[in-house]
């Protein structure tokens, strides 16, 4: 049987839209207009600012932090979202999280308030470090002192998990409207080859913005999100195996377990904020093929590859492959991303993840890059250079990859490899930087590269807090 209205739990009680509600309205939007819940803010609409943030409450127990107005209602088909209407304390009165922002002054103008109060709640059952879970959520009034006070005093309410119903297959209908919800990987499938102009929608946290800020209302849409062959997430010994719609969340909380992975996780921790690390996924940014995609960088240094899939059978390409120019790659009209494999570096390989920003948090890069060097003794042996946003893609810099081979890692072949790096990289002025900027940059961050290797010790980050 497959359901054809909109159905989930929210604040605790299931509710069932009207047929011909559009599946590609925000959250936010229903949230503050047919649902009559104003408590959720909205600030940007654009997934920076924190004000819209709700919780989505997991069947495990988890609590995601989400922004409402990058995240479309026919996406939460099944699933069970907190607002801050839906909070109470075990009097029936306000929250102890929204008693202790009261009155330790964590509140002025109150405007990013209830984002706020949703994102401790998250935080005080998943823990963490404070700074990057507030990362998500401005505040224009506090300066945050008090807000981070009330932080350390957080402490889980024990509310149960919900119950939540086993994924169905579905299709929403709305006037000028089809939302497809596959649960198998062979309808997935089945559904692309028929309707090859559908949006793919995942996360959203990039195709959401078209609805959000450009008011987009797309025909045809075929969500991801309940096919489990996409959710798959396992570290083999030879390599991580990541399916296409695990979100970035996971696949943080994994790497952070893995020592080889250290540098990716410390970037992927400076991808958008929690919000929208809970939704956004790997299969996403390569699907947008964006240059200033955080993840593509670390992708083409380690080698990864990626596995797409049709009616007509499933092939494998490289990365370097797949990304083919200016948001655009390899995918077949027919065709969906299904994983990505990411070899695990060797032990003794220096791998580093860089990403320079106007922001240290939740913000666009103006120039990425990871760099993996497998050295034999002091000479290096092979080298994968990868930039982003100094071009119209992600690429690797063959000419400054050539120049550093066979030599040791010292200051000449580092010079050599900048000098080399300026034939490789076309980069363009924007208002993140002018294109000379950004080529003195990259040059720049291969001269980090080798201080990384050479200082262990050194310090080259200036944090943006005290620890």
């Amino acid at each position: 049987m497959i359901a054809t209205a909109i159905g989930f739990q929210l604040n605790g009680r299931q509710v069932s839209l009207p047929p011909g509600t559009s599946p590609t309205l925000s959250l936010l939007d229903w949230l503050r207009g047919p649902a009559a819940l104003p408590g959720t803010k909205e600030g940007c609409a654009e997934g920076d600012c924190g004000a819209c943030t709700v919780v989505l409450e997991a069947a495990d127990g988890a609590r995601i932090p989400v922004n409402a107005c990058l995240t479309l209602l026919g996406q939460l088909h099944g699933q069970a979202i907190r607002t801050v209407e839906g909070l109470r304390g075990p009097d029936g009165g306000p929250h102890p999280i929204q008693r202790a922002m009261a009155e330790s002054d964590g509140t002025q103008c109150g405007f990013c308030t209830p984002g706020i109060v949703m994102t401790a709640w998250a935080h005080a059952r998943e823990g963490g470090e404070v700074h990057e879970a507030l990362a998500g959520n401005l505040c224009r009034c506090t300066g945050y002192r008090p807000i981070l006070e009330v932080f350390a005093t957080l402490a889980d309410d024990a509310s149960p998990a919900p119950v939540l119903p086993a994924p169905e297959a579905a299709c929403f209908e709305a006037p000028g409207q089809l939302f497809h919800r596959p649960v198998t990987l062979p309808a997935l499938l089945a559904l692309r080859a028929a309707h090859p102009g559908a949006w793919l929608l995942a996360g959203g946290t990039d195709l959401g913005l078209r609805v959000s800020d450009h008011r987009e209302r797309p025909a045809e849409v075929i969500c991801l999100l309940g096919v489990p062959d996409l959710h798959s997430l396992r570290a083999a010994p030879e390599a991580i195996e990541a399916g296409a719609a695990v979100s970035y969340a996971r696949l943080l909380a994994l790497f952070r377990q893995e020592a080889g992975f250290a540098p990716f996780a410390a970037l992927l921790a400076r991808l958008g904020s929690r919000q929208i690390r809970g939704l956004g996924t790997l299969g996403g940014n390569l699907g947008t093929a964006s240059p200033i995609g955080d993840a593509l960088p670390p992708l083409l240094a380690l080698g990864a590859s990626v596995t797409v899939a049709s009616v007509r059978g499933q092939r494998v390409l490289p990365v370097a492959a797949f990304l083919k120019g200016y948001r655009m790659n390899d995918l077949a009209a027919d065709e969906v991303v299904v994983s990505v494999t990411l070899p695990r570096p060797d032990p003794d390989d220096i791998f580093v993840c860089e990403k320079i920003s106007k922001r240290h948090d939740q913000d666009i890069a103006t120039v990425g890059a990871a760099f993996r060097l497998r050295m034999k003794g002091e000479v290096v042996a092979e080298a994968w250079l990868a930039f982003g946003g100094v071009g119209p893609m992600a690429a690797r810099a063959p000419r400054a990859e050539a120049a550093l081979v066979g030599r040791r890692l010292d200051a000449g072949a580092v010079a050599a490899a900048a000098e080399a790096l300026a034939e490789d990289i076309a980069p363009l002025s924007d208002w993140r930087g002018t294109a000379a900027y950004r080529l003195m940059v990259a040059q720049g961050l291969l001269q980090r590269l080798h201080i990384r290797a050479s200082q262990p010790g050194a310090v080259l980050d200036v944090a943006s807090y005290a620890p």
